[in-house]
């Protein structure tokens, strides 16, 4: 079995076999959370129109997501793990639009089974890579707007890596390497209220979860749910 490590917008569209795609700060941390409070699904898009687009027509009652880390305008939550943390979605459907993670869901077209990864569902995310032994197992780095490589995602890879290989990694090393990096440091600039201290916390807490996200194409739109 081969195990690839790709990064931003090109990796996703290069992605074969079986695939994660890696956003820790904080798409998918978000999307966890979400699931975990009961979501019923949350169908991930490229674009705000879309997003606001497809609740207008009832394919979802929530728009969530953010655009340059802010909330866009009419929609009902942003992309904070914590804001949500205690929010019950049970029986309802996300919509989810990110400048990096729903970017690279939408663009790993050859994915034969595609995960949403982040650093909680980390273990979990490995068990379901390796169903149905793969060729192939692609883990792609999404980075901070889809083109450039941050600490984080990076290293939530090489976990992955380590986890699909049979080996325990060492999460807590991983969190504090993550937390020396300049994506870490933004949590804590009162010049952006939008990013909570909070969030960095639920973000690097491993294995908070132990479900994976699963996306599937559903009606030519990629759905996530757990698995």
């Amino acid at each position: 079995m081969d195990i690839v490590i790709e990064s931003l917008l090109e990796g996703a569209q290069r992605a074969t076999g079986n695939v994660a795609i890696i956003d820790v700060f904080r798409a998918f941390t978000t999307a966890a959370v979400a699931l975990a409070n009961g979501a019923s699904r949350i169908i991930m898009v490229s674009n705000v129109d879309e997003a606001l687009a497809l609740r207008a027509q009832g394919f979802g009652e929530i728009c969530m997501g953010e655009v340059g880390g802010r909330a866009p305008e009419g929609f009902d939550f942003g992309n904070s793990p914590f804001e949500i943390s205690q929010t019950d979605f049970r029986g309802r459907g996300i919509i989810q639009r990110t400048g990096a993670g729903t970017q690279g869901i939408v663009a790993a077209r050859a994915a034969t089974r595609l995960y949403a990864a982040s650093f909680v569902t980390a273990t979990a995310t490995a068990r379901a890579l390796q169903k149905a032994a793969p060729h192939r197992i692609t883990l792609v780095a999404m980075g901070d707007k889809a083109v450039v490589r941050t600490d984080e995602d990076e290293l939530c890879a090489l976990h992955l890596r380590n986890r699909v290989q049979g080996r325990p990694g060492n999460a807590a090393a991983t969190r504090l390497l993550a937390l020396a990096s300049g994506e870490a440091a933004r949590f804590h600039d009162p010049s952006r209220p939008y990013l909570h201290p909070e969030d960095l916390e639920i973000a690097l807490d491993v294995d908070r979860f132990d479900f994976a996200v699963r996306v599937e194409q559903e009606n030519g739109r990629p759905v996530a749910r757990m698995e």
